[in-house]
């Protein structure tokens, strides 16, 4: 065994996996660290990173004590179908090693199966194989076939995040997969994993659980090749390459030179009867293309390796373009069609009042808006004993429809409105307030003095007040926002501060003096901002894109008021954090969607967590980027934060039905996902920031 130990060790400093630091700082090689017991790789670092970042979860119960060596990298789990029977079987220790040159092979065994890992180095990329073999001596199938990639992808403060923690967007796109790796800092070198040979269909997420790192652990990340049927000693392989780059643009160009195919719109989300244009682009030229469209052969044109669809979208929906070249390989793009913007826009509008505004004298809820149970077609009244759970209940992010008819009812001057958030307005400032504006989640005023509450609040009122004009609303959302500062101060970093619109909406009501006091909040914060930089507090999550996007808002906004150079400057300091959230993938939940996967198990009826793509706080984002665009001029920024807000009319069904959560994987604990959660809970700031990022 000692001789065993000594003879991994000097191989592996042989092969410079113990080394983090380059000679040349442009040798960007990729470093990995294998487990002696299990074959995996127990660490992906950089050479040349100065932070000496492990890309990988610590697998040895060290980094999360629920994660172990079964956890690896490159091990994994499949069920065998054979003579009709399934059985569950797994690769977790090699039944043999050996080495030859720069190639490494572990041999592991599930039932009957053999699965060949081989591992090469070459001009500093790393490449894994894993070929399949069938040992049984009749055909068999395999299913659900997991491949174990835990991508260090977690959240336990901004500094550590910053310093080693990694946004791994995942796109199972058949032969054109991959998993582009960013730092959450933003900053170069990022580590991507790209397909060269197989497919992957789909991914995982496994231990998530309230227990198990709550909300700031994404869990461990398992890739799923497509199933397979081998016969008598035939055998399949999966292909990939690891490697360093330098970005977006950087991850594209090199993934091409590797045969990869791009695919890519200028919009995800249309409107019925609009023309989409979809390219795929190969720096090789492709064979024998086709393309359709949710299964229906479409026209393209094609010079070499560039494919282009021009195709009238009239299918409501997602609608799928999948192209198939070279024979046997294939890749594929999906966009989203709604009938028409406005027509959605008052179909939601009149779902919630005819069906989640909660009509009933005898009850104190009288008037609010509710969370909507679509599989019972019913209010969800959430009448448990302990009602203190505010993500269900008749306040917090449920301001978000009060204020959405706010701004529809501003845009339409539908009669049918008017009379609903009058009636709403009563009980938010009647039953969810103090007459101080202390601003609760619940009708009883129980609980923790929730932040986030109060400028909502505010942004209620103001917009309630550009509705119907009355001047007490003004004074309702002036003093909502200036308690939330006399209260909590300055250092929280809250979504939604009505910043530019209450000191506008101030103004041209001659309300100089009120416009002054907020403004002199608005300011601290910025300063305070300023001051803070990338060092975020900790909030409900200990560090999330929620907490980044109020950031960049904020200060974008003191820079529009005031032209203080500080205020731009620390926003562009601080935007690589918050684009390094959002990924590339060809898909309308993904596409510069940020990362989210907790809002299922807080806000949804199954309690379920995992991604959850697209999740509407990715409009905060969208909003960032509108003021950023405002305050450079960079129009890109603009037309990104439309196409992120349009994204999530997804959420939202044709009949004005709505879904607080899409979850996205396959599976989440082994439970299967990609499905809407059946509650439609707070997904409205969808529209409220819709409408902000058009400047109506």
């Amino acid at each position: 065994m000692k001789n065993r130990y000594f003879i991994l060790i000097i191989f592996l400093f042989l092969c410079g996996v113990t080394l983090c630091q380059a000679n040349d700082e442009n040798n960007h090689e990729i470093v990995p660290e294998y487990d002696p017991l299990t074959g995996s790789i127990q660490k992906l670092s950089i050479q040349g990173d100065s932070l000496c970042t492990n890309w990988v979860l610590r697998t040895d119960n060290s980094q999360y004590k629920w994660i172990g060596a079964e956890y690896g990298w490159g091990l994994g789990n499949l069920n065998i179908v054979s003579h009709g029977d399934t059985t569950k079987a797994s690769w977790q220790k090699p039944v043999k090693q050996y080495h030859e040159g720069n190639r490494s092979v572990w041999e592991y065994k599930a039932g009957g199966i053999r699965i060949v890992v081989t591992r090469a180095k070459e001009n500093g990329i790393l490449s894994e194989n894993y070929t399949f073999i069938n040992r049984y001596d009749h055909p068999v199938r395999l299913t659900d076939i997991g491949i174990n990639t835990p991508f260090n992808d977690n959240y336990p403060d901004a500094e550590t995040c910053l310093k080693g923690r990694v946004n791994a967007h995942i796109w199972a796109g058949k032969n054109a997969s991959y998993i582009e790796g960013l730092r959450m800092s933003g900053k170069a070198p990022h580590l991507g994993l790209l397909l060269t040979h197989g497919s992957l269909t789909g991914y995982e997420i496994k231990e998530r659980d309230l227990k198990k790192g709550s909300s700031n652990s994404r869990g461990v990340i398992v890739v799923n090749p497509e199933d397979k049927t081998l016969k008598k000693g035939e055998r399949f392989s999966i292909r990939w390459t690891i490697f360093s780059h330098d970005g977006h643009n950087d991850f594209f160009r090199k993934a091409q030179t590797m045969g990869f195919v791009q695919a890519g719109t200028d919009q995800y989300m249309y409107q019925k009867g609009e023309t989409a244009t979809i390219f795929f682009d190969s720096q090789k030229p492709l064979k024998g293309v086709s393309v359709r469209a949710n299964g229906q052969p479409v026209a393209f044109t094609q010079k070499g390796g560039n494919v282009t669809v021009k195709e009238k979208l009239e299918t409501l929906g997602e609608v799928d373009f999948e192209i198939s070249y070279n024979k046997t390989q294939k890749t594929y793009l999906a966009v989203y069609v709604i009938s028409n913007e406005k027509q959605l826009l008052k179909r939601r509008a009149d779902y919630i009042i005819d069906h989640q505004q909660y009509n009933n004298p005898s009850d104190p809820r009288d008037g609010a808006y509710l969370v909507y149970d679509n599989a019972k077609n019913k209010i969800y009244l959430n009448d448990k004993p302990d009602r203190s759970y505010e993500n269900w209940n008749e306040g917090a992010e449920r301001l978000g429809m009060g204020t959405f008819l706010a701004m529809q009812y501003q845009q339409t001057k539908d009669p049918k409105i008017k009379p609903s958030i009058e009636k709403y307005y009563h009980f938010v400032r009647t039953k969810l307030q103090d007459p101080d504006y202390t601003t609760w989640s619940t009708i009883e005023h129980k609980g923790y003095k929730r932040a986030y509450n109060f400028p909502r609040a505010g942004l209620l009122y103001f917009e309630i007040y550009q509705a119907l004009k009355d001047p007490q609303y003004l004074l309702d959302g002036y003093y909502s926002v200036k308690v939330f500062y006399d209260t909590f101060g300055h250092n929280f970093y809250a979504g939604g501060v009505p910043m530019l619109a209450s000191l506008k909406t101030l103004r041209e009501a001659g309300m100089y003096d009120q416009a002054d006091t907020l403004l002199a909040h608005y300011r601290k914060v910025g300063d305070l901002y300023v001051k803070n930089g990338c060092n975020y507090p900790r909030h409900e999550v200990n560090y999330e894109q929620t907490i980044v996007a109020p950031s960049i808002m904020m200060l974008l906004q003191d820079y529009l008021e005031t032209k203080e150079q500080k205020y731009l400057d620390a926003a562009k300091e601080q935007m690589p954090l918050l684009e390094a959230f959002s990924g590339r993938q060809p898909h309308y939940r993904l596409y510069d969607i940020p990362i989210r996967h907790w809002d299922g198990y807080w806000f949804g009826k199954r309690e379920m967590w995992g991604d959850t793509f697209p999740h509407y706080w990715s409009v905060l984002t969208a909003l960032a980027y509108h003021y950023y665009a405002q305050s450079t001029g960079d129009e890109q920024y603009q037309k990104r934060a439309v196409n992120i807000a349009r994204s999530n009319f997804c959420l939202f069904s044709e009949n004005g039905q709505a879904t607080c959560a899409y979850l996205f994987p396959d599976r989440v604990n082994g439970i299967k996902a990609r499905f809407n959660d059946e509650y439609a809970n707070d997904q409205d700031w969808t529209f409220v920031y819709y409408y902000m990022i058009k400047d109506r």
